[in-house]
């Protein structure tokens, strides 16, 4: 099917900017996704901030991002935002959703052109809610294939992509270990301080506030100024430096890692991934090529040494040949073919609805290697 000169809607989260400066995963992807999009010739309309950078058409109801000033409403603002979107419904062929569960249920109730939801990852079991009332409006895109649930149906994988002429390659390994990301125990940051520690390697950490109790009681006690840093939060060329002159960047995940952009980010600096063995991770870092699986801290620890042999050129490789901003582009456009012939999805399979009879509310957020006085912090 020929998609030049398409009309396509995506809609942005409005946390950050689109391009975030810094940290931001959602917003990166959608400006990604837009942009690579005109620049194969569909018309697009970006729906993101208003200080937002882009070339084609942006529409923006909140002037900054909402983790930019406080004193915004982010529950009006992203109300608002969709409600924006779907107001100009009729003006698009397409709309790619890339804000999780909230404009599902403003489409279940307009009269709009196919809809495609990017499922960036569910962050409690009752958002599943409103993924599986809006099933037969929405298609839906998983950004690996290893963060699917068993009550949807799937159009297509689409892998998030990057650029890779935007990150400093660096063909020698660093002498310190990289945390890259937002402080959370699901993130993994006190393993990264574990790890490092006992391998007798420096730690360099460069994240966002999430989880201020977190940061206070399991990362701020290990921060020296020496074997353990902390950058703060570092943006495009502090970003690029802290990367590529790493050893390898730490993505000890204490649960399944829905896609984990900055491990795509680092290989494309030639850096290698020291990462848990779940969730996505298997279909992004190559074993023993582009970095290590790991079951555990014991088993990092035991595979630090072994980074510095690793052929940085073969991750740089494996991020321009599978997870580039091209290749992401072109798993869109099939998926959008596919969802402008079909129109509509198509009824759920008896698997599907089967799997959607389990209390699915009831799922525990699973988490591993939480050092017991998490558990003061509400988290399982």
């Amino acid at each position: 099917m020929e998609l030049k000169g398409l009309r396509l809607a995506v809609l942005a989260a409005i946390s950050w900017p689109a391009p975030p400066p810094g940290y931001g995963p959602w917003e990166q992807i959608a400006f990604n996704v837009a942009d690579g999009m005109r620049k194969r010739g569909l018309d697009v309309t970006l729906f993101a901030t208003g200080n937002s950078h882009f070339d084609g058409r942006l529409v923006s109801v909140v002037p900054v991002g909402l983790n930019e000033d406080p004193a915004l409403n982010a529950e009006v603002f992203t109300a608002l935002h969709v409600a924006e979107l779907f107001r100009r419904a009729g003006e698009f062929d397409l709309i790619n959703n890339h804000l999780d569960w909230k404009p599902l249920t403003y489409a279940l109730s307009t009269q709009a052109p196919p809809l495609l939801t990017t499922i960036h990852g569910f962050s409690s079991p009752q958002i599943l809610a409103a993924y599986y009332a809006a099933a037969q409006r929405s298609f839906y895109c998983s950004i690996s294939d290893a963060d699917r649930d068993p009550g949807l149906d799937y159009l297509a994988t689409t892998y998030n992509g990057i650029d890779p002429a935007q990150f400093t390659f660096n063909d020698r390994p660093g002498q310190y270990l990289a945390f890259l990301g937002r402080f959370h125990p699901e993130k993994g940051t006190h393993l990264a301080i574990e790890i490092a520690r006992r391998a007798g390697v420096r730690l360099k950490i460069a994240a966002i506030p999430h989880d201020e109790a977190y940061f206070r009681e399991q990362v701020a006690p290990h921060i020296d100024g020496n074997r353990v840093q902390f950058l703060g939060a570092v943006e495009r060329e502090a970003r690029n430096e802290l990367l590529s002159n790493a050893l390898a960047l730490v993505h000890m995940t204490t649960r399944p890692e829905r896609f984990g952009l900055t491990t795509v980010e680092a290989m494309a600096c030639g850096t290698p991934v020291l990462a848990a063995r779940m969730g996505s991770m298997p279909e992004i870092v190559v074993d023993g090529v582009t970095g290590f699986l790991c079951d555990g801290v014991a088993d990092a620890v035991e595979k630090v040494p072994r980074l510095a042999a690793l052929d940085r050129r073969a991750c740089r490789a494996h991020v321009e040949r599978k997870f580039s901003l091209e290749r992401m582009i072109d798993r869109y456009l099939g998926a959008y073919a596919t969802a402008l012939a079909l129109r509509l999805p198509a009824l759920p399979s008896e698997a599907t609805l089967a799997a959607r009879r389990h209390d699915w509310w009831d799922r525990p957020m699973a988490y591993t290697e939480i050092p017991p006085k998490s558990e003061n912090l509400g988290f399982s």
